[in-house]
């Protein structure tokens, strides 16, 4: 049996027995003691009698008290069995319970373990589907960056084809060369000998005419003319110093800026270009000479209109707005812009005039004006285009240090006049005819339309031969 309740059942019983007890009765006071002390001996039966009727009594009251007792003992072991089976009851629905939380704890946790992964599955796919995109991305861009590398590729295989062919076609020139540099030299020892049997001439004719002076006054006129003549033919025959045709150049020299806008998706792009030229007057009009790639525009652009075209031509303190370029019919590459007789005269520079001759001399004066060299070069004439002449641009001639021509350069011949451009880095335009296959208005909105111009230029330049191009 259970102590508590052993214990609970003791004190109950105890109480019980405290409560029934008549202490009264049990236990005399001392006075009663004392008085019946005397009279213990007579009244010895009544108390006994007494006695005994407390004790029946007290032990029926202790019966009725232990029935009650065991009445109530019994209830209370009913009532305690009736609990002992609940709480077992209780016991196994708390231990079903426990089982249950267990297994609904477990499978809690498996869930968030299911989640955890679902939602890490979901991160990763996220961050993978992601990192695909940026992978294909790239491999776009790659793709992209191969096949502008490829076409680059390609046309640098072009150009070193070209180059190949141009290399071929100048090994195969050297021995024509070689026989022209042979043949050019017979003609100088003969043009040699020309002019020494003209200066005699002169000599004698010098004499004559002083013979002639003192004989005849009335011929003194006639002899001064033909004086005359004879100095300016000697001086147009007499070649010129290199160095004096290059400091001619930049005591003359004018610089142009010219300035083209066209407009752009998010702003208009702005292209300024700055060179120095000369002033060249084919007799009737003064012009400024430039070639292409001293402007805003190339051949190799596509076709665009620009809306706002200016430009100025400076030398010292002078400055001159430009109102107007010519696109030359000669080449496409050969501009001028036409400059006022009392604009040239204000400006104050030299104004050149084109060689009469050109082919006199087999050598020519490149003049380049970015760089400042200068220096004699041999050319010849080209047989399949009269308008253009071949200069010496061999390896040999950059190797060895001497001036080799480039796009751009001014080529005089060696008497000091103008002969023309150079519009590659091996042919020359001879100018000769400043007729304009389209004139160009600067200002807002030029007309005609540049693109018009800039579409004909790339096509009559891809017209040309390869070795004019």
């Amino acid at each position: 049996m259970n102590k508590t309740l052993l214990l609970i059942m003791c004190d109950f019983m105890l109480l019980n027995l405290l409560a029934l007890t008549r202490w009264e009765k049990a236990e005399p006071s001392h006075t009663q003691l004392e008085s019946a002390a005397p009279r213990s001996a007579a009244n010895a039966p009544a108390v006994n009698a007494d006695m005994v009727e407390l004790m029946r009594i007290s032990l029926e009251d202790e019966k009725n008290a232990r029935d009650q007792l065991s009445s109530q003992l019994s209830s209370t072991q009913g009532t305690l069995a009736e609990r002992e089976k609940n709480l077992a009851a209780l016991q196994q629905q708390k231990g079903q319970l426990e089982g249950a939380l267990a297994t609904t704890q477990s499978s809690a946790r498996e869930l968030e373990k299911k989640y955890s992964a679902a939602s890490q599955d979901a991160f990763l796919s996220k961050e993978q589907l992601a990192k695909i995109q940026r992978e294909l991305e790239e491999k776009r861009a790659e793709a992209e960056r191969q096949q502008a590398e490829l076409a680059r590729m390609e046309r640098q295989n072009t150009e070193a084809r070209q180059r190949i062919e141009n290399l071929n076609r100048k090994v195969g020139e050297v021995e024509r060369e070689n026989q022209l540099i042979a043949q050019n030299l017979t003609e100088a020892k003969q043009q040699v000998e020309l002019e020494r049997t003209e200066r005699a001439k002169v000599t004698e004719q010098a004499a004559q005419l002083a013979q002639g002076v003192g004989q005849l006054s009335q011929g003194v006129g006639q002899l001064a003319e033909k004086s005359g003549e004879l100095s300016l033919e000697i001086r147009e025959n007499r070649p010129v110093n290199p160095n004096a045709i290059f400091s001619d150049f930049l005591a003359n020299r004018v610089q142009s800026f010219l300035t083209a806008r066209r407009p752009g998706l998010f702003s208009p792009t702005v292209k300024d270009k700055e060179t120095h030229t000369v002033l060249v007057s084919d007799g009737n009009r003064v012009y400024a000479l430039m070639h292409l790639s001293d402007t805003p525009f190339t051949l190799t652009e596509v076709p665009t209109d620009y809306d706002q075209i200016s430009g100025r031509l400076t030398r010292g303190t002078a400055s001159v707005p430009v109102e107007e370029l010519h696109f030359l019919r000669l080449d496409p590459r050969v501009i001028v812009a036409p400059v006022d007789t009392a604009v040239a005269a204000r400006m104050g520079a030299k104004i050149y005039q084109l060689a009469k001759d050109p082919f006199k001399y087999p050598d020519a004066v490149l003049v380049r004006a970015d760089d400042g060299k200068y220096g004699d070069t041999p050319f010849r004439i080209d047989a399949g285009n009269a308008s253009y002449v071949k200069l010496d641009n061999r390896i040999s001639t950059r190797l060895f240090g001497e001036i080799a021509p480039k796009r751009g350069d001014l080529v005089f011949s060696k008497t000091g006049d103008l002969i023309g451009i150079m519009v590659n880095s091996d042919f020359c335009a001879v100018l000769g005819n400043f007729t304009a296959a389209f004139s160009l208005k600067t200002g807002a909105n030029p007309e005609p339309r540049t693109s018009v111009i800039l579409n004909d230029l790339q096509t009559r330049w891809t017209r040309l031969p390869i070795k004019l191009q």
